[in-house]
C-alpha cells in the first residue's frame, strides 16, 4: 500500500476507522506510534510520518500509543499483496517460524535467499523480519497484560518471549517502564485453566453465516456449535485442549476462550484463529471489487461482512474434502464422526467444555484397512491413507506457497485430489483468497438462476473481473442460496463445496 501524507493525515483529523490497520502514525515529538484513530489531539503534520505496519513504527524506534493501544488494531491482509513471498513469510512468522528457528531458516523454507528475504522485507513491510517476529510479540504481550489476570512469568511465556528477563528488557527499553506498569488489573492467586481474550477485526462481520457455515460441518465429538459459540478441540505437538468462539460486535471482535496447557503455544492459537475466522479481511477492498459484477452486486450488499472460513487445520480440511466427494453433507459430517470417534484422541479434565470428546485424528493413525471397515469405499480410504502419508514424509505439506497456482499444483499430486478439492484445500487451509471452484455445480447454478448454467471455462473466464477475491465470489454464491442440491453428478470426485 502506498501511503500519502496528506490522505493519511486527514484520516487522522476525523479519526477515520476505515483506516484503522492500514497505516500507523509515527510522532517525532512524542516518540510513540499512534492508530488513525487514536483519541490524543492529532499532532501537526510535519511531526508525523506514517508508516503501513506496527513493526516499521519499532523499527524506526517509536514506542506503541498506551491510549490508542496498537496491539487492539485489525490486521489487514489488503498491504501483504503487494509481495506474495512477504505474505507467505508473515504468515509463516505468526505461525511461529522465528519462534523455533532464524531468518536463514525461515528463507529456505521460502527458497530464497537470506539477503533476498530481508531485501524484501524492508521494501513491503519496513522492518526486518526478526523485527516483525519482535512486534508480534511485544503487542500480544501488551494485550494479555490488559485482557487476562496471567501473571508477569506466564504473559511473557504466552506471548513467546524465552525468559522473564528478556521481557522485562524489551518492555522497559521500549516502553521505558516496567511490564507490571502498564497493567490494569491484578494478576489472581488461582488462575483459571481459560484465558479470554479479544481478537479484533474490520467491520462488517457476518457472524452468523460463519456460524451456521461451521455447523453444517461440525463433528460431533470435535466440534460444537450452538446459536452463538463455536466450540472445538485443538491439537498442537501432541497436546490437546479447546476453544470457544463467541461474537463482541460491540467491540469489533471475536471473543476467544483457551483452554490449552501450554502457554508457549498460544500465539501460535490466536493465529490459527485469526486464519479461521478470516479476521485479517478487509471487507472494503472486497465489496468494492466484488460490487462492480451485477451479478454479485446485490448479494455483496446484502452480505457486505462475509468472510471465507478457514481452518485449524491443513489435513483436517483435506480429509473433510475427500471424505466430501460424491456423497450428502450430512453423510460426510457422519463419516468423519465415525473416524474421528475411532481413532482421535480422547480428551479429559479441565482442557475440555461439553460435547468435546476427541481431537481430529493425526497422520499416523489413519490406516487404509482401518478406514475401509468404517463404511466408505476402499478407494476413497486409499486416498485418505495416501494423503495421510503424504503429510507424514512432508509435515510442511499444507505452508503457504509461492501462489495459487504452485498451491494447487502440489495438492493435486496427492492420491484423490482433483482441482476442485485442491481449490477448496487452498481456499481454506492455505487461505488463498483468489482459490475457485469454477467446475463447482452450486457455484454455476447460482451465478445463473434464470439462464444456461456456464461451463467450468466460461466461469473461469468471467471470474477474471472477481480477482484476487475469487474465493469471496464463491462464498457469496453459496451463501446466497440455502437449498443447494444434496450431491453431486461428477463421477471422479464431487463439485459441491457444502458437501466438504
Amino acid at each position: 500500500m502506498k501511503l500519502h501524507s496528506s490522505v493519511c493525515y486527514r484520516a487522522v483529523q476525523a479519526r477515520d476507522v476505515r483506516y484503522d490497520g492500514r497505516f500507523f502514525t509515527c510522532v517525532k515529538t512524542t516518540g510513540i506510534y499512534c492508530r488513525p484513530i487514536c483519541p490524543a489531539r492529532p499532532p501537526k503534520l510535519e511531526n508525523c510520518t506514517f508508516v503501513p505496519t506496527a513493526a516499521a513504527a519499532q523499527a524506526a524506534g517509536f514506542r506503541p500509543c498506551l491510549r490508542c493501544r496498537p496491539e487492539s488494531s485489525p490486521d489487514l491482509d489488503a498491504w501483504r499483496g503487494t509481495s506474495a513471498t512477504v505474505s507467505r513469510a508473515l504468515k509463516m512468522i505468526e505461525g511461529g517460524a522465528l519462534d523455533e528457528g532464524d531468518v536463514e531458516s525461515l528463507a529456505a523454507r521460502l527458497e530464497i535467499g537470506e539477503r533476498q528475504l530481508r531485501r524484501l522485507f524492508r521494501q513491503h513491510i519496513g522492518a526486518a523480519p526478526v523485527t516483525v517476529a519482535q512486534t508480534r510479540r511485544v503487542l500480544l504481550a501488551k494485550q494479555l497484560l490488559h485482557q487476562t489476570d496471567l501473571s508477569m512469568i506466564e504473559v511473557a511465556l504466552g506471548s513467546g518471549f524465552g525468559s522473564v528477563r528478556r521481557f522485562n528488557e524489551t518492555f522497559q527499553g521500549l516502553y521505558h517502564r516496567p511490564p507490571s506498569e502498564l497493567r490494569r488489573r491484578a494478576a489472581t492467586t488461582s488462575p483459571s485453566p481459560e484465558i479470554s481474550l479479544l481478537l479484533p477485526y474490520r467491520p462488517p462481520y457476518d457472524w452468523d453465516a460463519m456460524l451456521r457455515f461451521l455447523e453444517k460441518r461440525a463433528i460431533t465429538g470435535l466440534e460444537v456449535v450452538t446459536q452463538d459459540s463455536y466450540s472445538r478441540v485443538i491439537e498442537l505437538r501432541g497436546v490437546t485442549g479447546s476453544i470457544t468462539v463467541t461474537h463482541a460486535p460491540d467491540q469489533s471482535a471475536l471473543r476467544v476462550a483457551v483452554r490449552f496447557p501450554r502457554l508457549d503455544a498460544l500465539s501460535v492459537i490466536i493465529a490459527r484463529l485469526r486464519r479461521m475466522f478470516d479476521l485479517s479481511a478487509d471487507p472494503g477492498g472486497i465489496v468494492g471489487a466484488l460490487s462492480a459484477d451485477p451479478v454479485l452486486a446485490p448479494l455483496v450488499a446484502a452480505r457486505p461482512g462475509l468472510r471465507v472460513p478457514g481452518a485449524w487445520d491443513g489435513f483436517e480440511v483435506a480429509v473433510r474434502a475427500v471424505l466430501g466427494q460424491q456423497i450428502t453433507v450430512t453423510a460426510a459430517i457422519r463419516l468423519a464422526g465415525r473416524i474421528v470417534a475411532a481413532i482421535g484422541t480422547p480428551v479429559t479434565g479441565s482442557m475440555a467444555v461439553a460435547g468435546l470428546t476427541h481431537s481430529f485424528p493425526s497422520p499416523q493413525r489413519f490406516d487404509a484397512d482401518a478406514l475401509a471397515k468404517m463404511g466408505m469405499p476402499r478407494a476413497r480410504a486409499a486416498a485418505l491413507a495416501g494423503v495421510a502419508a503424504a503429510v507424514i514424509a512432508d509435515p510442511r505439506l499444507f505452508d503457504p506457497r509461492r501462489d495459487l497456482a504452485e498451491a494447487v499444483g502440489r495438492l493435486r499430486q496427492l492420491p484423490g485430489i482433483g482441482e476442485w478439492t485442491a481449490q477448496y484445500i487452498a481456499m481454506r487451509a492455505l487461505g488463498e483468497s483468489d482459490a475457485f471452484l469454477a467446475g463447482d455445480v452450486a457455484v454455476q447454478r447460482l451465478f445463473a438462476p434464470h439462464g444456461t448454467r456456464p461451463t467450468a471455462t466460461a466461469l473461469l473466464a468471467h471470474a477474471e473481473r472477481w480477482r484476487p477475491w475469487r474465493a469471496y465470489a464463491v462464498l457469496h454464491l453459496w451463501t446466497s442460496d440455502a437449498d443447494l442440491p444434496k450431491t453431486s453428478p461428477s463421477r471422479k470426485e464431487t463439485h459441491h463445496a457444502l458437501a466438504a
